[in-house]
């Protein structure tokens, strides 16, 4: 009986695992869940965990053990997803930005977001002039310490906490005197709401970058937002494709396509090269969900997309879930008592310092800080304030259009939206994870040399072992991307007559395929005795009568010769 009972108790382990994800505020959650389980079950759990109900512009990632990142799918079953052995280790990360966050229903859902941006913001991903910068870190001092108070904010204490990837003395003198001034008084509530209604207006709100090289070598990062699709490289955004524009989206190998209609004589086609296949996958599995989301009215209608042409060849894949409109909808109808929101018992993260514990020092030393004042910040001061109104042409593939608004385009004059005096290089929103403390001064160290910053440290993170996590080398896939995806991503000439041989040998197996279709069909009409009305009405059309009795009944005398000729043949031997 014990012995019965231990192995029933073995066989229940043995179905169940620990998951365990981390959260926006960098606290954990962690669960035991059945190995079937899929990933609605999981996400339903956290969202339940926060009391979430605006739910769908989240997403859980997390990233295999090749070290490439995913969005874990909710229709399908966790373990057959995670390619690594449990426990598991995931993250909780915005997946759909807010098109205008600061109008989100539930203050919950604007935290959570508040948070995400932060995070951007922290990692490089979200640029901004200068002044802008400023705003956003004294709207986050103002939502984590509340008012300024000399008493307990000395002299030179924004300088204290990392809002951004670099700091120059300047930016933190700005940023204390506009908490000093202008947001006394203002709730977390308030501070955030205003936040978010400034980072939404910037050229890179929602961006997740991609690494890529185009078609020329050139590194580039390609993105999807709520308003489209854009293309970074160098200091610019050379191109911005509203979703209504773009078609389709294809990829093969590490080749990505994306089809637009730039005006309506005019259709252009994109090709960028991702670091590896598996990249490549996961860009084109972004961009259509993305663009179902962004794109569509209705959840019904959302098809099963197939990133080839051919039916037999290629991926297909399906969006899941409800369309931003939709969510919008779904939200109005909202009516419960707003939930609390447990600001002051944040864990300090490990990415973005949390301030709601009071002032930490930055680990990198003051004159070290003073010797990189080469801010990011500053660096964006070239951004146009007309970056919103003017098209931009595009370095090696023509035109596309740049908003004039958040929801309309116009046809400008001809110009290029600069992002920042420096080449755009983000600590990658690949990594959506934090970067250990003690990491900050080797991060500081590799942007001041051109690296993005927090790169390996925050992919461990990811992952929950040191060394291992959500692409514990995407600095190096960064740099291979850069430096030497030139000839990784632009194919051979093998490797394109390798290509051109399969694609002619599955040409010829399909006309094949449809020529013994055909002849089947053929042999039916005319030598069958199925009464079948629609085989009927064809025999009885004038046409097939004259093929009948001119072609194929010589035809079919021909080869009963020729058979009964080889046949004796045959026997004579």
């Amino acid at each position: 009986m014990l012995s019965r009972f231990k192995s029933g108790s073995i066989r229940n382990l043995e179905r169940e695992y620990s998951c365990t994800v981390r959260l926006l505020d960098d606290t954990e959650y962690t669960c035991t869940i059945q190995r079937d389980a899929k990933g609605q079950y999981l996400f339903d759990l956290i969202c339940h965990h926060l009391n979430l109900l605006e739910k769908d512009y989240f997403g859980i990632r997390y990233v295999d053990p090749d070290k490439q990142r995913h969005w874990l799918e909710f229709t399908k079953s966790i373990a057959k997803q995670m390619k690594s052995q449990p426990p598991f280790t995931m993250c909780l990360r915005v997946k759909f930005y807010p098109p205008e966050p600061a109008i989100l229903k539930e203050e919950i859902t604007r935290y959570l977001v508040f948070l995400q941006i932060k995070r951007d913001l922290y990692h490089g991903r979200l640029l901004c002039k200068t002044s802008d910068a400023a705003m956003l870190a004294a709207h986050i001092l103002q939502a984590e310490i509340g008012n300024y108070d000399p008493g307990k904010h000395p002299e030179g204490y924004s300088s204290k906490f990392q809002f951004f990837p670099k700091h120059s003395e300047k930016l933190e003198r700005r940023i204390a005197d506009l908490h000093k001034t202008e947001l006394i008084g203002q709730t977390p509530e308030t501070s955030e709401r205003n936040f978010l209604q400034k980072a939404q207006m910037l050229e890179t709100y929602g961006v997740d970058p991609h690494p890529c090289k185009d078609v020329s070598g050139n590194p580039a990062f390609l993105a999807f937002t709520p308003f489209g699709f854009v293309v970074l490289q160098g200091n610019k955004r050379v191109h911005f494709l509203k979703w209504n524009d773009v078609t389709k989206l294809k990829f093969e190998a590490k080749t990505f396509h994306v089809y637009a209609n730039q005006r309506e004589d005019m259709k252009i086609i994109l090709t960028y090269f991702a670091p590896t296949p598996e990249a490549c996958k996961h860009l084109w599995k972004c961009g259509v969900e993305n663009q179902a989301f962004y794109k569509l009215e209705k959840s019904s209608q959302v098809r099963t997309v197939s990133s080839s042409n051919l039916f037999f060849k290629g991926s297909r894949f399906r969006y899941s879930g409800r369309v931003a409109k939709e969510v919008m909808e779904q939200s109005a109808k909202i009516k419960r008592e707003p939930p609390e929101i447990h600001r002051a018992g944040l864990v300090p993260s490990r990415s973005c310092p949390s301030i709601t514990h009071g002032p930490r020092l930055s680990s990198v030393p003051r004159t070290r800080r003073r010797a990189v004042h080469i801010s990011i910040m500053e660096g964006l001061e070239s951004l146009r304030d007309s970056a919103h109104s003017t098209p931009v042409r595009s370095v090696s593939h023509g035109e596309s259009f740049m908003p004039r608004s958040r929801s309309q385009a116009t046809d400008g004059s001809e110009g290029t939206a600069v992002i920042s005096d420096e080449a755009y290089s983000p600590s990658d929103s690949v990594l959506p994870t934090p970067v250990a403390e003690h990491s900050m001064e080797l991060a500081v160290s590799r942007q001041v040399n051109g690296a993005p910053c927090s790169i390996e440290e925050e992919k461990e993170s990811e992952a929950g072992t040191p060394g291992h996590g959500e692409g514990g080398d995407f600095y190096v896939d960064g740099r291979s991307a850069q430096d030497g995806a030139g000839g990784d991503s632009s194919l051979s000439e093998v490797e394109q007559v390798n290509k051109f041989v399969l694609s002619v040998l599955r040409l010829l197996l399909v006309t094949i395929g449809l020529l013994f279709v055909l002849l089947l069909l053929l042999i039916i009409l005319t030598e069958s005795d199925l009464d079948i009305a629609f085989l009927r009405d064809i025999r009885q059309t004038p046409e097939f009568e004259q093929f009948h009795y001119e072609y194929f009944c010589p035809l079919r005398r021909w080869f009963a010769c020729k058979l009964r000729w080889v046949g004796g043949l045959l026997i004579n031997k």
